[in-house]
């Protein structure tokens, strides 16, 4: 004892302090204020960085989008006189490198022009008779280039532009030139040698040519003529076959007349503002069907197809625009339908131009106005007055990078546009649209198609729709198996079979999505197919067993049950789960001989309920058990951290253990139970892989279990690899992307209120 002071006696004799000095604790102090001090500058510092990247997100995929928001612009370029002003023009051409315009005129001309400039390229004298003059004209859909002029004689001559393309001197150099599909000679429509005063045309070329001309003739004869021709490939001589019938309905005072490419129907626009629709699809059968009172009052004074010649566009001398197409009804039988209408220009309609490639189109009128619309966002892009004078015509390139107006002085104006994505608009994304050849409107997404005309579907709601049932039926199946697991094992297990249970569950979660998708695809959704009895038997009648083995366990003696530690009970569940599952599969096939004659899927087709083999349940059950480690893991931490005193005084005081359950650990763990389900909530939104290989991808809209479904990241991971950077595609995607995003932060910062509000109610206990 003495040695032990004696060492702790400096070398005055006086005691040394084992505790640090003034100057030492000052140290100290303020090396812990500094380590505090850059601790919260840090964290802070990372609170924020984390906040600044989630807004850059937003900030990127915000300016991948603006575009979709952005209208159309003009830009004036160069103003001239058309190259020929002596004889009427009858149609105006924009050819595809934007560099060469096109005028057809009634002296039978056909003049190639420098766009920028006006000065003639080159100019061709269509074959028309000595005898004959031009009375009227007509062109096929637009991007096929065949015109037809119809002659004071009742002939026809067909013409078609088209140009050579080379590069000497690696310069593009475009050569015109004028073809004849049915060769040069006119062809006689009408064997009285009439006059033809309305024509139409539509032309098929495949190898041979096919084509149906419609002319109304001086004294109001409707005639409707097949033309067909062969070329000889030795002697390059032409044969022309035509058959041509009168059909007795002719309008009193036609307007203008058109044929759609399948060549099936025929469109009549008169003066009192009627379409008459005549079916042509068998000629010798041909017949007036309906007409419908398009113009309401008003008379039409344009009517031209969108490309594909399935939607008609009208305008009226008020200014009116619409759009009509044919609807086919339960009786398989068509009727002309109003299906949008578009901004009225407020004066008469003189001219329409429909894009090459899309179903947009200009529109000008009496008052020197353009506008640009859009056929299937019904959206009104560019409205503008151009001109003082009225505008006639009007011609847009191929790629819809340039246009040109005329007016009624024969004055050519030509700009620059930018248009590049007018198929969106937040009607066509979120609200039913009636697409070309569906009965009603609908939610439809399909980016993609095989025809060059296709009309883009574009709605976001089957996709949004498809992530919510994912996510639903996940969540269905997880949140009673991980919440209950949780509590089970936080609060009833023995510590040591806890010790093995949460690892291996919080193991799963790094288990790759693939595999499980994997897995899902290709061997749960065919076993389920096969063995539905057994699918529903294990998922309904499990939880009955889990409570008859309860009921029977708690029957049992004292003296039997004793022998099992308290908390290793679950443990004696796992043969009876087992067993009861190979007896399901085992007696499925004889549950559907017995109930379901045989087939418990096509049980359900019978009865009207569509069963694919990738579907949600599939989903639910593989995202499921993706999402289970999540919940079960932070819902049992909540529930394992539940303050001692709280439980013990709640047992002292007289109640069960479930009682304490229900009473007080559910209240007082109900914050970070809920955070565990919001957080395998947005763990399933954004899940991409299972639903990827698990759903057939399918983007219906239906919360039927029995269906696939197609969800917002699966989308993004299906489409974007194969689409144009800056494409509208391309953009939709992205928006898809903000959606997804925007609803995961808004369910996030939903949940976190609600928690912290349950946190403020039940932190006083």
């Amino acid at each position: 004892m003495t040695e032990t002071v004696t060492g702790a006696l400096g070398s005055s004799g006086a005691r040394k302090s084992l505790l640090p000095d003034t100057a030492a604790r000052e140290k100290l102090r303020k090396r812990r204020d500094f380590k505090d001090s850059a601790s919260r500058w840090g964290i802070t510092a990372a609170g924020f960085g984390v906040v600044f990247a989630l807004a850059m997100i937003f900030v990127y995929l915000f300016y991948e989008v603006m575009p979709i928001l952005k209208g159309a612009s003009v830009t004036p370029q160069a103003t001239y006189t058309l190259p020929v002003t002596q004889a009427n023009t009858q149609h105006l051409v924009l050819e595809r490198y934007q560099e060469m315009g096109i005028q057809y005129t009634d002296n039978g001309q056909v003049t190639f022009f420098d766009a920028d400039n006006g000065q003639i390229r080159q100019q061709f004298d269509l074959p028309i008779p000595e005898d004959a003059t031009v009375t009227s004209f007509a062109n096929s859909e637009y991007i096929g280039s065949v015109t037809a002029q119809g002659l004071s004689n009742g002939q026809v001559v067909i013409s078609r532009h088209a140009f050579n393309i080379s590069f000497p001197d690696d310069q593009r150099l475009i050569t015109p030139r004028m073809e004849y599909p049915f060769g040069e000679a006119a062809i006689q429509i009408d064997e009285q040698g009439r006059a033809i005063k309305h024509l139409a045309i539509e032309t098929v070329i495949r190898g041979a040519a096919g084509s149906v001309v419609t002319a109304i003739t001086e004294d109001q004869r409707l005639l409707v003529t097949s033309l067909t021709s062969r070329s000889n490939m030795m002697t390059g001589e032409v044969t022309v076959n035509s058959n041509t019938v009168e059909l007795a309905r002719v309008p009193e005072a036609p307007v203008k007349m058109l044929v759609d490419k399948a060549l099936r129907s025929l469109f009549i626009a008169d003066a009192k503002g009627y379409i008459h629709y005549y079916d042509i699809s068998r000629l010798e059968n041909a017949r007036f069907v309906a007409s419908v009172n398009a113009g309401q009052g008003s008379a039409i004074t344009a009517m031209d197809f969108l490309v594909g010649t399935v939607s008609l566009i009208v305008g009226t001398e008020k200014g009116e625009l619409s759009q009509w197409f044919l609807v086919r009804d339960e009786s398989n039988n068509n009727h002309l339908t109003r299906i949008r209408d578009f901004n009225p220009h407020g004066a008469a309609i003189t001219a329409l131009a429909p894009e090459y490639t899309r179903k947009g189109f200009l529109a000008v009128d009496a008052k020197g106005q353009l506008g640009i619309h859009y056929g299937t966002s019904a959206r009104t892009l560019y409205f503008k007055q151009l001109s003082e004078q009225p505008l006639v015509g009007a011609a847009i390139s191929q790629v819809n990078g340039r246009l040109m107006l005329l007016d009624d002085q024969q004055q050519v104006s030509v700009a620059g546009l930018w248009n590049q994505h007018p198929q969106l608009s937040f009607a066509a994304m979120w609200n039913k649209v009636w697409y070309e050849g569906r009965a009603n409107p609908e939610y439809i997404w399909q980016s993609s198609s095989a025809s060059d005309e296709f009309e883009s579907k574009f709605s976001l709601v089957p996709l949004s729709i498809g992530t919510l049932k994912a996510a639903f039926y996940a969540m269905l199946f997880a949140m009673p198996l991980a919440i209950a697991g949780a509590i089970y094992t936080a609060y009833f297990m023995t510590p040591k079979l806890r010790g093995v249970v949460k690892p291996s569950i919080e193991i799963m979660e790094a288990l790759p999505t693939v595999i499980l998708g994997f897995l899902a695809g290709l061997w749960l959704a065919p076993f389920a197919e096969d063995h539905l009895p057994a699918i529903f038997s294990f998922l309904i009648l499990m939880p009955v067993l889990m409570l008859v083995f309860a009921y029977f366990w708690s029957k049992l003696p004292g003296s039997f049950r004793s022998r099992v530690p308290d908390g290793w009970e679950a443990a004696l569940l796992v043969p009876v789960i087992l067993s009861f599952g190979a007896f399901c599969i085992f007696i499925s096939p004889w549950i559907e001989v017995w109930f379901f004659n045989g087939s418990m899927r096509q049980w359900f087709t019978d009865v009207g309920v569509t069963y694919d083999q990738r579907n949600a349940m599939i989903v639910g059950i593989a995202m499921g058990f993706a999402v289970i480690p999540t919940i079960f893991s932070i819902a049992e931490d909540a529930v394992f951290t539940v303050p001692r005193h709280l439980t013990q005084g709640s047992l002292a005081l007289g109640a069960t253990r479930w009682q304490t359950v229900v009473g007080v650990v559910l209240p007082t763990a109900s914050p970070g139970i809920f955070s565990a389900v919001m957080m395998g909530f947005g763990r399933a939104v954004g899940e991409t892989m299972i639903v990827l290989m698990a759903t057939g991808n399918s983007p219906v809209v239906n919360f039927n279990i029995f269906e696939g479904m197609r969800t917002l990241s699966a989308n993004i991971a299906v489409e974007l690899p194969e689409t144009a950077v800056g494409s509208s595609h391309f953009r939709i995607l992205f928006l898809a992307a903000l959606v997804l995003l925007a609803l995961t932060f808004i369910v996030n910062t939903a949940a976190e209120i609600i928690r912290q509000r349950l946190r403020a109610r039940y932190s006083n206990l």
